[in-house]
């Protein structure tokens, strides 16, 4: 690899960081730069080496959120471990489904997303104070945890930006509690699909650990700024987020 090479992933780390701490979404802005850069890298090493710089981002995240925002430990941590597992058999499963025929899918939902949340301008605004019901709780575990880790181990794209809008819809959280808490189930898939692609050899752990180090530095800058600007700012951050997402899935579906 060239300097100019290196110099252009550390600066899209540092720049994934940011905006996976805010809103998720950062491995449409790493796995690109990546890909583009070393053409010569499998899909799935490519993988692997994003979901190692991305797990150390995102437990910076998780622990500049912690010092701030009272977080639901004991919804959390169940949740984390079910990602954990869930990302694993995701990752597992990259080689045998087409992606291409969850693409559209993941579009149509990301508009819905953009348009639930415009057409509820309060959402995520104001922290729910009456208690969910526990059925409502654990649903909200199996979801997070089960459904959206696997996705996050398969495909990845809103993985963050689907556990913030699940936990203001099913629990009533604000952005900027549901943001630190999607973190918490972040880590946890990272961390399962890491050990399997860990386990079949596909980490290029020195660029990895090395992507790490910027993409550390601009999760804190992210999740300090959310925590500092609230709820509005995290609004604005997921609809731009969620419509560059959609347009970079349509290119990457329907440009060849």
């Amino acid at each position: 690899m060239a300097w100019f090479d290196w110099g252009v992933l550390m600066v899209a780390a540092t720049a994934a960081g940011w905006v996976d701490a805010v809103v998720g979404g950062g491995g449409l802005i790493l796995l690109p730069a990546i890909l583009i850069t070393m053409p010569q890298l499998s899909p799935q090493m490519a993988l692997a080496t994003n979901k190692l710089t991305a797990i150390n981002g995102t437990a910076a995240a998780v622990f500049t959120f912690s010092r701030k925002v009272a977080m639901q430990w004991r919804l959390m941590i169940p949740a984390a471990v079910l990602a954990a597992v869930f990302a694993g058999l995701g990752a597992a499963a990259v080689s045998l489904i087409d992606k291409a025929l969850f693409i559209p899918i993941v579009m149509v939902l990301l508009v819905a997303i953009a348009v639930f949340v415009t057409m509820r301008p309060t959402l995520g605004t104001t922290l729910v104070h009456h208690q969910p019901s526990p059925v409502r709780v654990w649903t909200t575990v199996l979801v997070a945890g089960g459904v959206i880790g696997f996705y996050d181990g398969l495909l990845g794209p809103g993985t963050g930006t689907f556990l913030i809008v699940t936990f203001a819809v099913m629990l009533g959280t604000e952005f900027v509690r549901s943001a630190a808490m999607a973190k918490v189930i972040n880590l946890g898939s990272n961390l399962g699909a890491l050990i399997f692609f860990a386990a079949t050899g596909n980490v290029w752990w020195t660029l990895g650990l090395a992507m790490a180090a910027c993409n550390v530095l601009g999760a804190v800058l992210g999740a300090r700024m959310a925590l500092a600007k609230g709820a509005g700012f995290i609004r604005i951050v997921l609809l731009v987020v969620v419509v560059v997402m959609v347009i970079r899935l349509g290119w990457q579906q329907f440009a060849h």
